[in-house]
């Protein structure tokens, strides 16, 4: 634009007939100066504006990447696993870390601690949380119970780090809080950073981890688990949708949880009760919202004629952390299902899953090459952290 035309941009109105020959040099360079000066501002907040879009839409792996599959399902009641694909290898669990962060609110509430109406506090971390969320706002409240439908519907960031602040005091401290929570319920490869899943690199579990933990979080709270079924909620007047279109089409789905990150791809844990069986399988790392899905309904079809009518271990609880860690060496073990029962008649800590026979893994090979891995719990870490080094998925 040159400086003429500026000029009659800048007395354009009740002195536009004014000719802009006529007017002072000195003046037009002085309204010249001041329309940019009154501009920068804005041009700021644009530049601004746009380089916030271009971040989030930045792709981090390229557009050939494709995040590393795993999934598994679990006979919930002989506790078998019924088929898998690399069940134990770290993945990254994008919302499916929501499911941890519920299972410590919901222990709140079973001892009276919280009530379902209990307002919690917004703080400004909250607040600010990426998408998705509720769009809450700082230093007001939400109740116990709308938080917990907004991580199972919209699957809220915000809320959920309005539930690690009012639990743990801050999301750092409440993090820590669901590893070791995790470590008790025999977890021992999940670590979880944050209450969201929002990406994290050290946030990392397995397809095995999650199977275990959304069997015990109905065992344990089998009246709160129920939200997890719901379709829908209205919050301040909006009516919000489950992510989770399995929901009411696939008989026997009664929850639980979707995920996704660009690291971790399209994640599902599924709970499946029909005909008297219940099994949990997780998906993780599909490629968009229709693959994930279309796969796990063939899982779940494929695999609960399979699955036993009669309960033969019992729940799931919790242990300390050496217990859970020596359970959950002892699961590679050769172990008749027989033998397995009559040491659980004798112990209170949980049943360790039976190895797969053959004929009900899918991948034989897969599972001949976890039993060589090491049993000594300073040699199983080593393990773990070689297979982190080489093989877990960045973010």
């Amino acid at each position: 634009m040159s400086l003429d035309s500026v000029g009659v941009a800048l007395v354009n109105g009740s002195i536009a007939s004014i000719r802009l020959a006529r007017i002072p040099l000195w003046v037009r360079v002085s309204g010249l100066a001041a329309a940019l000066i009154v501009a920068a501002p804005c041009w700021d907040q644009a530049q601004a504006r746009s380089a916030h879009k271009a971040s989030a839409k930045r792709v981090i792996h390229g557009p050939n990447y494709h995040p590393p599959y795993a999934d598994i399902v679990v006979d919930d009641k002989s506790g078998l696993v019924l088929h898998q694909v690399d069940a134990d290898e770290p993945r990254h669990p994008a919302s499916l870390t929501k499911i941890m962060t519920l299972y410590l609110l919901f222990e709140r509430l079973d001892k009276g601690e919280l009530k379902l109406n209990t307002p919690l506090q917004i703080s400004t971390h909250a607040a600010l949380q990426h998408p998705v969320k509720l769009g809450l706002k700082a230093s007001q409240t939400i109740t116990v119970e709308d938080a917990i439908k907004g991580l199972v519907t919209r699957s809220a960031n915000d809320a959920a780090a309005v539930i690690a602040e009012a639990i743990g005091g801050s999301e750092e401290e409440f993090a820590k809080l669901m590893t070791s929570k995790a470590k008790a319920l025999g977890m021992t490869s999940t670590t979880y950073i944050n209450a969201s899943g929002l990406p994290a690199d050290e946030q990392i579990t397995t397809a095995h981890d999650q199977a275990l933990l959304g069997r015990a979080i109905q065992h344990r709270f089998p009246d709160y688990y129920r939200y997890f079924a719901t379709p829908s909620f209205r919050y301040k007047g909006v009516e919000i949708r489950n992510h989770n279109n399995l929901l009411g089409q696939v008989k026997g789905v009664d929850g639980i949880k979707t995920g996704y990150t660009e690291a971790s791809g399209y994640n599902l844990v599924s709970s499946v009760n029909r005909d008297q069986r219940h099994i949990v399988a997780v998906v993780l790392g599909g490629t968009s919202n229709a693959t994930r899905d279309a796969r796990m309904r063939q899982l779940i079809e494929d695999q609960i004629a399979q699955a036993s009518t009669q309960q033969t271990v019992p729940f799931i609880v919790e242990v300390n952390g050496e217990d859970a860690a020596q359970a959950h060496a002892e699961a590679s073990k050769d172990e008749s299902l027989d033998s397995a029962l009559a040491r659980a008649t004798a112990d209170p800590v949980p049943l360790p899953r039976p190895r797969p026979s053959e004929a009900q893994t899918f991948d034989t090979s897969k599972v001949a090459a976890a039993s060589k891995a090491p049993h000594n719990r300073g040699q199983r870490r080593k393990h773990d952290r070689q297979i982190n080094l080489h093989e877990r998925p960045g973010v």
